[in-house]
């Protein structure tokens, strides 16, 4: 009598296939959450309608106009911060919350991959939003390009990932959805304020005006209006930006849990 010997399954790690489902499931839970899909979309084109009509016709430097210096760092940094800070968290938060990040501990999928996934459909999220109103700026308001091109672009991804590294943080502490969208939303607000979202940096009291330089909200305004107008960036716009991507992700690393 023999005896079938049945092979013993061997656990694989997920291949390309398996990456592009899971971006491809974030990217329907992101596109279901009619909010968080259209509140980072719309309201920086909101404040760019409302803003670049004026701001197009008053020459500041270097033929950039106030919409190229003030109106567009500030859509875009708005762009980034919502969906870094309030929006990825929020989902990060769930998926810990319904235990899918502890199953999948226990599995060839780590938990990881939910995490990168996000990060990629969000980051997606935040270009398309930036393509959107630059898309809007330049046809729609005769908008100029950065005069030092790479340097803005070099900006932009150092602003992305502090606003990420900040976002991160949020949903390493936060227990709840809820509460990632209620931390992300006191973070944005309080950045944004000191940062010029509601009038600029010169309409902040005397006191709190030199927080701007180092907060990463007005650094990212302020170093993106730098590379539009072609002038040099200034050295404090950029520690605080690096800084806040290290700290960030250094505290998320440290205080994130899978449950």
């Amino acid at each position: 009598m023999t005896t079938d010997i049945v092979p013993t399954p061997t656990a694989r790690r997920p291949g390309p296939k398996s990456w592009l489902a899971l971006v491809g499931a974030e990217a329907k839970m992101v596109t279901r959450d009619t909010s968080g899909l259209i509140i980072p979309l719309g309201l920086p084109l909101l404040i760019l309608v409302m803003s670049a009509a004026p701001a197009s016709q008053e020459v500041i430097v270097n033929g950039r106009t106030a919409l190229d210096l003030f109106v567009l760092p500030l859509v875009l940094t708005v762009i980034i911060a919502t969906i870094g800070i309030i929006n990825m968290p929020s989902f990060l938060a769930y998926y810990r919350r319904s235990g899918i990040l502890r199953r999948l501990a226990v599995t060839p999928a780590s938990p990881a991959m939910v995490l990168v996934a996000q990060v990629v459909v969000s980051l997606l999220q935040a270009v398309l939003g930036m393509i959107l109103a630059l898309a809007v700026a330049f046809w729609g308001f005769g908008a100029n390009p950065p005069a030092h091109l790479w340097a803005g672009v070099g900006i932009f991804l150092l602003a992305l990932a502090a606003m990420y590294a900040l976002g991160m943080m949020v949903a390493a502490v936060a227990p709840t959805p809820n509460s990632a969208v209620a931390i992300g939303l006191v973070l944005f607000f309080a950045f944004g304020a000191l940062g010029g979202l509601f009038g600029g940096v010169q309409m902040l009291p005397e006191a709190l005006a030199p927080l701007a330089d180092w907060l990463p909200f007005g650094a990212a305004v302020q170093a993106l209006g730098s590379a539009w107008a072609g002038v040099a960036l200034e050295l404090t716009h950029l520690i605080s930006l690096v800084t806040t991507t290290v700290v960030g992700t250094g505290v998320a690393i440290w205080l994130f849990r899978w449950e």
